[in-house]
């Protein structure tokens, strides 16, 4: 999956390029800051930066500037976002270095078109689509060979994410967590029933097995987004991601596999919550500490909608509302949740 940037200060420009690529099965990035997206570059590295030429503070001509200056991000592909009154900064912009440039206003023909271009050009869509991606973060998709996978059986689907979260399993283990409720012949069966449906999904190579053990095929080696979300999560609790990063990686959240009933998904479920619950306090420190009250509201509002007990989180919102003279301060302050109304 193409990861990319996009740099702008317009929320609503960021928010519409956002959907576009994403819908296209690209990874999105986005800042409303140069400055913000320079921190971001140094934990998450893009296929692609995307940024707006005219940008207060600092410039999208400067920001490249900063870019290519940098040794380690010297040869990352950039694409300039431009309006007619700007065509003279994207000459300028290409004499520093930019690969591309798109014209304001464009159509989500036109951003696809030039960014497909801009990495066929950098050898990164072949490479992309023989990529499996699955996907179980707020849905359950696998992506393979550039299409979406037609399973079976939704039990076909379950087994697959259980072999993806538990890397290899005795027939009993996966039957005995997929299938809770039936006796070990019952659940055995259903469980060789299942793997063939799985296996007629993908391919008859796509799960093998050794001493009575099974393990997706190592060839699949799928992009898994779970596991990206925990590995940030760790750089996260380190320190080592900004407020931007931090606000996109919490939006990443999502209700693990939607529709699975099955107790070991509830264990997936309550380990992404704890680290959800963990993120949203880095996040509301993070935002706090820069001055920006209103988005630590927003973080600790969204801790309380998983956990409505957190005290923490109650004395936090309070806080961070009165700070911005929000008068749902006395709300939060008398524990009252109002969470038909946003924040923004």
């Amino acid at each position: 999956m193409p990861r990319i940037l996009v740099v702008d200060d317009d929320a609503a420009i960021l928010k519409l390029v956002s959907v576009i690529l994403s819908r296209a099965g690209h990874e999105v990035r986005t800042s409303t800051h140069p400055v913000e997206a320079l921190d971001l570059l140094k934990v998450f590295t893009p296929d692609l930066v995307i940024s707006d030429v005219v940008m207060p503070y600092m410039t999208g001509l400067e920001f490249l500037e900063k870019i290519r200056a940098n040794e380690q991000l010297a040869s990352l592909p950039f694409m300039l976002l431009s309006s007619h009154a700007e065509r003279g900064d994207v000459r300028r912009g290409m004499n520093l270095g930019a690969d591309d440039y798109l014209p304001k206003p464009f159509t989500p023909q036109d951003l696809t078109g030039a960014i497909d271009a801009r990495l066929r050009r950098a050898g990164l869509n072949q490479q992309n689509e023989n990529q499996m991606q699955a996907k179980g973060l707020g849905t359950a998709q696998v992506i393979w060979k550039g299409s979406t996978v037609t399973w079976v059986s939704r039990k076909a689907l379950e087994l697959f994410f259980y072999l993806l979260e538990h890397k290899e399993v005795t027939s009993w283990e996966a039957a005995e967590a997929l299938w809770p409720e039936k006796d070990e012949a019952r659940a055995s069966s259903l469980f060789h029933t299942t793997l063939h449906r799985l296996r007629r999904s993908l391919s008859n190579e796509s799960v093998v097995s050794t001493n009575r053990r099974y393990a997706l095929a190592s060839d699949l080696n799928p992009e898994y987004d779970v596991q990206r979300f925990e590995l940030l999560a760790a750089q996260a609790e380190q320190g080592s991601l900004g407020l931007e990063e931090l606000r996109e990686l919490v939006a990443q959240y999502g209700h693990y596999l939607p529709g699975t009933d099955s107790p070991w998904a509830d264990d997936v479920r309550a380990r992404l919550e704890h680290k959800q619950l963990t993120l949203l306090g880095v996040a509301a420190r993070a935002a706090t500490a820069a001055g920006r009250d209103r988005d630590a509201a927003q973080f600790h509002q969204r801790a309380l909608a998983i956990d409505p007990m957190s005290e923490h989180d109650w004395q936090g919102l309070a806080k961070a509302l009165d700070t911005i003279g929000d008068p749902r301060a006395r709300l939060a302050a008398q524990r009252e949740a109002w969470w038909a109304v946003d924040l923004d």
